[in-house]
């Protein structure tokens, strides 16, 4: 397409300087008064040439948008996406429900190998972007569609919502790691794992915070009694690469400036403001940084 664009552009710019020097060779008095059978000539070729070229553009895009459609393999990643105000659910679909993988604002991929991805959402229209990779699928309440897409090389991409959702869509993005076969195998078998327990006392008292206090309403973390189903799976949230949908750095300082006032850093988003004491948040912290 971008080839036989350019081709068209240059001889249209070209017709165009062409009949501007044929118009000023001409004298004022020596406008035809019937139609130049050139240019009737020259209405037909463009007229004819034109439509060839559309529908030639026409059928190569389909036939691609046919290839790519059809990447169905039975070794295909299933990936159910969910859209939030503002952050991404991930569910790496299995047929063994012990074998499924939640979690959230982090994508990893096998290089090589097809992927599926089934879109939704549960609030309002989001989109799913990851130009890197495939266009733009726009996520709608009460539905669901798919996108397929394959990385042919390793690397960390950038996934981005790309449909205006409210007061912090610019950081609804998420992190996409493209990784060997081997590496996604051995992501995957960490993330189907519980939490590991604590082992010092100070992250003991933080888990006890997490479950006990407010956390654990609106999280998940496998492994323990927090069960919420509003918020983020945090079951290994200490090994992903940003928190808060691609806002912050995941470093030990961001998580506890996060927690202790997300408001600061994200105005809107549906995490509140957490009063806690200076002891406890170091607690709290302590926890969260061993959900590796």
């Amino acid at each position: 397409m971008l080839w036989t664009s350019a081709v068209v552009f240059v001889v249209v710019v070209g017709g165009v300087l062409l009949a501007l020097a044929r118009g000023t060779r001409r004298g004022a008095g020596e406008t035809p008064t019937t139609p130049d059978s050139s240019l009737h000539r020259g209405i037909v070729i463009s007229t004819v040439a034109t439509t060839v070229v559309l529908i030639a553009l026409l059928t190569a895009s389909v036939w691609a948008g046919r290839g790519v459609a059809s990447q169905r393999a039975e070794a295909a990643v299933s990936i159910a996406v969910t859209g939030h105000q503002w952050w991404w659910e991930f569910e790496y679909e299995d047929a063994l429900p012990s074998r499924r993988v939640l979690t959230a604002n982090e994508l990893h991929l096998p290089t090589g190998r097809p992927v599926v991805v089934k879109v939704t959402s549960r609030d309002v229209i989001h989109s799913f972007w990851v130009p890197n990779l495939q266009g733009k699928r726009d996520l709608i309440p009460g539905m669901t569609t798919a996108i397929w897409l394959q990385a042919a090389q390793t690397g960390r991409f950038r996934g981005q919502c790309a449909e205006f959702c409210g007061l912090q869509h610019a950081h609804m993005a998420f992190d996409v790691v493209v990784e060997p076969e081997g590496q996604f195998e051995h992501w995957l078998d960490q993330q189907r794992a519980p939490a590991a327990s604590p082992t010092d006392g100070l992250a003991s008292r933080g888990l006890e915070i997490f479950t006990t206090q407010r956390c654990g309403r609106c999280h998940t973390i496998r492994g323990t009694d927090a069960a919420g189903q509003a918020a983020p799976d945090l079951t290994h949230m200490a090994s992903r690469l940003s928190l808060a949908a691609g806002t912050l750095p995941n470093s030990a300082p961001h998580r506890r400036a996060f927690v202790s006032d997300p408001q600061a850093t994200k105005p809107g988003t549906q995490m509140p403001s957490n009063p806690f004491t200076d002891q406890d948040l170091a607690a709290l912290t302590a926890y969260l940084d061993t959900l590796q």
